[in-house]
């Protein structure tokens, strides 16, 4: 749409931002163009003298930037998305980054729109209306406070019920829980790294867009052509043209505990015994109403599902994902799926990021099973592995930072450290790992080491070519693993800045995007010019993080995966041998401990 609407909460001024071509070839997009909006702020603030290693990401200067990409709202394969990023997370105090599907990617674009670039803070709560090229801010004091489901409806009704999508916080961000998430479309979230505590920092409560413009297709007949190619791959795969939609993503619960490396109760065990109980299949069996895709999407592995009567009901729902299925569930030993589908719901509802809340979650439990924390502090809640009534009232209490809510509240990092043991945060860089133990699978322990934002498996997701390819390479040898993980968290960045479902991956690769993108672009992209803006994208987030302070000393992970051994399962025995990739994988990249070298940035043009 060739705009970013730029706001300054603090003024309260709208302004319009037009982002130059060559930044864009540079930069694509999404992730790649958020980086490139936030260098320069870093940069000015620097000149200004602020010390960004000090900057308090609830702090005015901290910068918010939602993106769509080249692809979003297009016949792009599932391009129903939208990336989000800030200068520093409250969670992790590094760059916060996070990714959401839904509508309201789309929706922007269609408002006119291809970004929101927010700067300082509101005195009072508000939102931001966009529609049809018309820009305002408008006073949320009425939806403050609301969670999500009502914030969105109230929005949604006010703008005429019409083809409109609601992003929103609800009151875990208003009230700055460390890993609070943005909630569009009611069900999908931009989760990890805390974006919504920003904008419950800023007073933001909402952006609400819509409109009837539509993006231009360079060349449109050649588009068609390789649109309806990708479709053919995508329909054709096993996984995303079954798999997924038949199951969704938790169809993952049987695959990876039956690979080993299932985490369970905070990654002390690595098979989970009932994890047939939370399975997909289980899922779909007893839970499962129907089906839901993001806006574009072929695979549609969404689950809209019901929990009719009990302690748990909940009469319509979304979810949950794989990673929110094991983060309140394996990981906090629950078996119950009834339960699980109510954390979910309430997270949705009140605005956490699943992954950060159950895995602090069980990061609680093992510091109460270690005698850590007294009763006293837990004000007769039987936080232990197992109890999922206990599970789904911690959620409750994180989202309101009551009694030992207030503790969870501030990620498990912090959590641990408060009561002394700090080893039992099973986090990389503050943000907590998701759904795979690295020990089994020794491309992902290279990848959650080095992932820019953290414990991310979105980064550079070796599991599809260690466990889910149809040939999958040595999961357990380190050989050719920093070359594998290097080019997988390149060709994500490139993901990630078209503004892509990651899914289609299984059926699409760099080649495939190289051909549509050129065609939506009118450039004439190639496979290899592609993974290079990959490489230029992950080094300019590399490069802020070192203006931060953060280097090569946090590219590890937690001493158990690293010591441990898992004690059973197919992957017993096994320990994440960090040491013997790491110095490949930083010479593959062109950094020293951490930080890209001069010579990579000049190759890079940064």
């Amino acid at each position: 749409m060739g705009r970013f609407l730029d706001v300054n909460l603090t003024k309260g001024k709208l302004s319009d931002y037009a982002p130059k071509e060559n930044i864009l070839r540079m930069f694509l997009g999404g992730k790649g163009l958020a980086l490139s909006i936030i260098m320069e702020h870093a940069r000015n603030l620097a000149k200004k003298g602020v010390n960004l290693a000090e900057l308090d990401p609830f702090s005015p200067d901290n910068v918010l930037v939602f993106a769509t990409g080249p692809a979003t709202g297009t016949g792009f394969p599932s391009s129903g998305r939208y990336h989000v990023m800030a200068l520093k997370s409250p969670l992790t105090g590094s760059v916060a980054s996070a990714n959401s599907g839904g509508e309201w990617g789309p929706y922007l674009k269609f408002a006119g729109y291809d970004g929101v670039i927010i700067r300082g803070a509101a005195e009072k709560p508000v939102y931001i209306s966009i529609m049809d090229g018309k820009a305002e801010l408008r006073d949320a004091s009425r939806i403050w406070g609301r969670n999500t489901f009502d914030t969105t409806t109230m929005l949604k009704e006010e703008h005429g019920k019409g083809d409109v999508s609601v992003a929103c916080i609800g009151p875990a961000g208003e009230n700055l829980v460390r890993f609070a998430n943005i909630i569009n479309d009611e069900h999908r979230a931009a989760g990890r790294t805390g974006v919504g505590a920003i904008m419950g920092s800023k007073k933001l409560k909402a952006i609400v867009a819509g409109g009837s413009q539509r993006v231009t297709i360079a060349k449109p007949e050649d588009f068609k052509r390789e649109q309806k190619d990708a479709l053919k791959k995508v329909k054709e795969n096993s996984i995303t043209g079954q798999g997924l939609p038949t199951y969704g993503t938790a169809i993952l619960v049987n695959i990876i505990n039956a690979h080993g490396i299932f985490p369970t109760r905070n990654f002390q065990e690595s098979v989970f015994p009932e994890a047939e109980a939370i399975s997909g299949e289980k899922l779909a069996e007893k839970y499962l109403t129907k089906r839901r895709a993001c806006w574009g999407c072929p695979i549609g592995c969404g689950r809209v599902s019901r929990v009719p009567s009990g302690p748990f009901a909940v009469e319509y729902t979304e979810g949950p994902e794989y990673e929110s299925v094991w983060a309140l569930g394996a990981d906090c030993g629950v078996k119950e799926l009834d339960a699980i589908i109510k954390a979910n719901h309430l997270c949705d509802e009140l605005g956490l990021d699943t992954i950060s809340m159950g895995a602090t979650i069980a990061c609680a439990m093992e510091l109460v099973q270690r005698k850590k924390i007294g009763a006293e502090r837990l004000q007769g809640l039987k936080l232990e592995f197992g109890n999922a009534a206990a599970m789904v009232e911690a959620v409750w209490r994180t989202a309101y930072r009551v009694g030992i809510g207030a503790d969870l509240a501030e990620g498990s990092k912090r959590l641990a450290e408060k009561y002394g043991a700090p080893e039992l945060s099973m986090s990389v860089k503050k943000l907590e790992m998701p759904a795979y133990d690295p020990r089994g699978v020794q491309g992902m322990t290279l990848n959650y080491a080095t992932a820019n934002r953290g414990g991310c498996h979105v980064s550079g997701y070796a599991i599809a070519s260690e466990v889910l390819a149809p040939q999958p390479v040595d999961r357990f040898t380190t050989e050719g693993k920093a070359q594998l993980v290097k080019t997988l968290q390149d060709f994500t960045c490139i993901v990630n800045s078209a503004c892509v479902c990651l899914f289609v991956t299984f059926a699409l690769g760099p080649s495939d995007f190289a051909k549509l993108l050129s065609t939506i672009t009118g450039w004439d992209l190639t496979e290899n010019e592609l993974l290079k803006t990959g490489e230029r994208i992950y080094n300019i987030e590399r490069q802020i993080m070192n203006m931060i302070g953060i280097d090569g000393k946090e590219d590890t992970l937690p001493p158990r995966l690293l010591k441990e051994k898992i004690r059973d399962g197919p992957a017993k025995g096994h320990v994440s041998k960090l040491d013997a990739m790491l110095p490949e994988y930083y010479e593959l990249r062109g950094w020293a401990n951490g930080v890209p070298k001069e010579e990579k940035l000049k190759e890079l043009g940064l």
